[in-house]
């Protein structure tokens, strides 16, 4: 899929104390995360030592492998042997820890871990619940039960005493990985999977075709494997700067999953508790299966497999074509055979339909079915293999792309493109998974690109991840049952090695799982931040490569309409680390202000402010021109929505004082996707006016361009304006690289109380740009008013 680029949104969360029918005494919480739904220290420690058993139900299968599996891992960290038996009346009075599902008391997937310092009982609604009782049962223990090897025998097995009632928020929680664009081993796969197990996700969605590669062995389909698996290597190339195959060139770069590693990768994920639901791409992304069978397309003609990105991507399996939906059958039959999942993903994002619009098989298929336009053509596609997917029992996954032209009958949708796809499905009454690029996408930065490795784009900063909700607040409550959950993305056009890719989910991945998991008045960003550092003991100990967060001040003002003063706040994803700040363009030394709280603002000002360890700077500084002008502050009416992706911190964003700057990942453009920007200010009384000036940001690498004009208005009563003037744009649309132009208007001093905004989208992106045809972003900082 195509990555787009979006920027960090600063979410300031209030504070809870405790949550659930458990509240917690003085003595110190555990850093579990997810967070519980209720938790309560009790007073002392249960000893593990080689004495003690390890309990199950007598022909309890299920629970003998997840009992197995927490005996290996202690074993192989050097703890204490667990012999495990099968529990009876006798065995119940022994010292050890006891596994037991008890039907109906918690839902499937929840659990009760009562400690004490006789015993451990964990008690879950099902075997899954029982599973995720020990995920929190090792997080209890000291860190080093994560290591792979043997650690010190000084090491005190104990865990503290404890009672934990928990169940998950939300049915759905996953984490996706990409092995096309460069092929995974089966090892770190492996690993992948016990990550989404420690943190209580349950389903890896495993993309395992697309144009760079096809990873997974189709028996009826060698060349899938011989050709479609591999590529030429130009992995000393950036990635979009890669040129084809040329005739006398082998691919060497590649690899695939054969079908007993598929099955052992299965088999280890089931022993987890986690589903895989596989990828196998369709109509678009098949370049490679086009490589090895050219007959499938439209024209005919020689392919190879992709060695780097190309866009516009035209290439397409011909819909007009029966032979093409015979071997989408014959390969999906294999795919259902090797996995037990109900879901299987079609992909269908991202079709450019160029191909079917001359293709004459595709044009007689539309008119034989009566299909209006291509769309329709694809709508009819998905709609044919869900048909066979349902009469083998399974159900249909695309991404949002398939709700065009008509979606498939019991299909579900995975929102990638923004909320907007899962909104839509859930009032068609289809199940939603949420995966939106500007919180879920992990190949984005994370942090300042300066000090990161080198990434598709975008920012997903770990706070951002933690903001999101993925039940959006324009869905009513018969509407929300829809949304199943969320699920971290991990493409990896710029991700080539298994410690980069550790690196970019780590530790996201810890922040999306709590927001799926925990319920939503449980979640406190800085309560997550302080019980994140116990997390980072425990992934040393695996010895994973983790990012330690962004180390870039954040910066934030709000208007006190009491104090009729702007206040500014400066946060971190950092705990306890010093903040220093400077307020006259200079930068800050040992003797600048060690920030505390919001201080107030009440002249114009160009603020840098940066994390400091040691007296030295961490990363670098961010700079911000904070201005205070007549309408700072003032209330501000949308006529039309700004985009929830591009908030620039909220609906007081154009009058909170704070100027846009070229890099907008840092935060304060307001974004408007396809639409005009048209707003109205009630300055609160007559006022004289003699000048308004707004900026824009113009990208079109980011699909951002200047508005086509922009137009002011005033008013004395809000119902009859008078406009100021109409101003142009005169900066070339194609002009390289981002910029900031002001559209201003001087005029002699008029009184009014209400001003009008309108800035008009150009809508679209234009004929030259990669993305013709599709809505492009209007992005705004500050209207200044004098």
């Amino acid at each position: 899929m195509k990555s787009r680029l979006f920027l960090t949104i600063i979410v300031l969360q209030t504070a809870l104390t405790g949550f659930g029918a458990i509240r917690s005494t003085p003595a110190e919480m555990p850093s579990l995360v997810p967070k519980p739904v209720s938790m309560k220290v009790l007073q002392g420690n249960f000893i593990l030592k080689d004495s003690c058993l390890l309990l199950i139900p007598s022909g309890n299968a299920i629970l003998k492998e997840t009992g197995t599996l927490l005996a290996m891992q202690l074993k192989q960290a050097g703890g204490p042997g667990l012999r495990i038996m099968d529990a009876d009346k006798s065995a119940k009075k022994l010292k050890g820890i006891i596994l037991s599902v008890k039907e109906g008391s918690f839902p499937e997937e929840g659990y009760e871990l009562k400690v004490t310092t006789e015993n451990i009982l964990i008690t879950g609604g099902g075997p899954a619940g029982v599973f995720y009782g020990v995920q929190t049962l090792l997080q209890l223990l000291p860190p080093e039960i994560y290591s792979k090897e043997k650690t010190s025998p000084s090491v005190k097995w104990e865990v503290p005493c404890i009672l934990v009632r928990d169940h998950p928020r939300y049915p759905y929680r996953g984490m996706h990985l990409d092995v096309s664009r460069h092929f995974f081993s089966v090892e770190f796969v492996k690993h992948y999977i016990d990550l989404i197990a420690m943190y209580k996700m349950n389903t890896f969605h495993w993309h395992l075709t697309d144009d760079n590669g096809w990873r997974i062995e189709i028996k009826k389909y060698p060349k899938l494997t011989s050709i479609g698996a591999w590529r030429v290597d130009r992995e000393s190339l950036p990635w979009i700067e890669r040129p084809p195959q040329k005739p006398e060139e082998k691919a060497t770069y590649g690899g695939y999953y054969t079908q007993n590693e598929i099955r052992e990768i299965v088999n280890y994920a089931k022993e987890r508790f986690v589903t895989i639901i596989p990828e196998i791409e369709m109509p678009a992304h098949c370049l490679e299966v086009l490589a090895a069978y050219p007959q499938l397309s439209c024209t005919g003609g020689t392919f190879s497999v992709a060695p780097g990105s190309y866009w516009p991507n035209v290439e397409i399996f011909c819909a007009g074509n029966d032979s093409t939906f015979q071997f989408i059958e014959d390969v999906l039959s294999e795919v259902i055979d090797l996995f037990p999942s109900k879901y299987i993903h079609i992909g269908g994002d991202e079709a450019d339909k160029t191909r079917w619009s001359a293709c004459p098989k595709c044009q007689a298929r539309m008119k034989a079915e009566g299909l209006k336009d291509e769309k329709e053509l694809q709508s009819y596609f998905i709609k044919r293999i869900e048909k066979f997917l349902i009469s083998k029992n399974k159900r249909l996954i695309g991404w949002d792309e398939i709700l065009e032209g008509g979606l498939a009958p019991e299909a579900t949708v995975m929102s990638w493109r923004g909320i907007e796809g899962g909104i839509s499905a859930a009032r068609q009454g289809h199940d939603v998974i949420m995966t939106p690029t500007g919180f879920c996408y992990f190949d984005y930065y994370q942090a300042d690109p300066k000090f990161e490795p080198k990434a598709i784009g975008g920012s997903t900063t770990l706070k951002k991840v933690y903001s999101y909700d993925p039940t959006p607040g324009e869905l009513t409550a018969s509407q929300a049952k829809y949304i199943l959950g969320a699920q971290g993305n991990l493409w990896t056009e710029y991700i080539p090695t298994n410690s980069q890719a550790e690196y970019m989910i780590l530790p996201r991945m810890i922040a999306l799982a709590e927001v799926v998991w925990t319920p939503k008045k449980g979640r406190n960003w800085n309560d997550f931040r302080h019980r994140l550092n116990g997390q980072f003991k425990k992934l040393d100990w695996m010895k994973a490569k983790y990012s330690k967060g962004s180390f870039k001040a954040g910066v934030q003002t709000f208007f006190d309409q009491k104090a009729g003063v702007l206040k500014t706040a400066i946060s971190s994803e950092q705990p306890d680390i010093q903040i220093r700040y400077s307020l006259d363009g200079n930068d800050p030394t040992t003797k600048s202000p060690v920030y505390d709280k919001p201080f107030d603002v009440n002249r114009n000002c160009y603020l840098k402010a940066g994390l400091y360890v040691d007296d030295t700077l961490k990363e670098s500084l961010t700079e911000r021109s904070i201005i205070i002008h007549k309408a700072t502050g003032k209330r501000l009416t949308y006529l039309k929505p700004y985009s929830y992706r591009y908030t620039g911190g909220g609906g007081e964003a154009l009058v909170d004082g704070l100027r846009g700057v070229v890099n907008f990942h840092e935060g304060n453009w307001q974004g408007f996707l396809g639409n005009d920007m048209v707003v109205v200010i009630d300055m609160g009384k007559m006022t004289p006016i003699r000048s308004i000036s707004l900026s824009f940001l113009h990208s079109p690498d980011s699909w951002i361009f200047m508005p086509d004009s922009v137009v002011y208005s005033l008013s004395s009563n809000g119902k009859k304006y008078h406009s100021i003037n109409e101003e142009r744009n005169d900066m070339p649309e194609t002009l390289k690289g981002p910029s900031i132009k002001a559209f201003s208007e001087t005029f002699p001093d008029t009184p009014a109380r209400f001003i009008k905004i309108r800035a008009k989208n150009i809508g679209i992106c234009p004929p030259w740009h990669e993305g013709k045809g599709e809505p492009c972003w209007l992005f705004a900082d500050e209207i200044v008013v004098y």
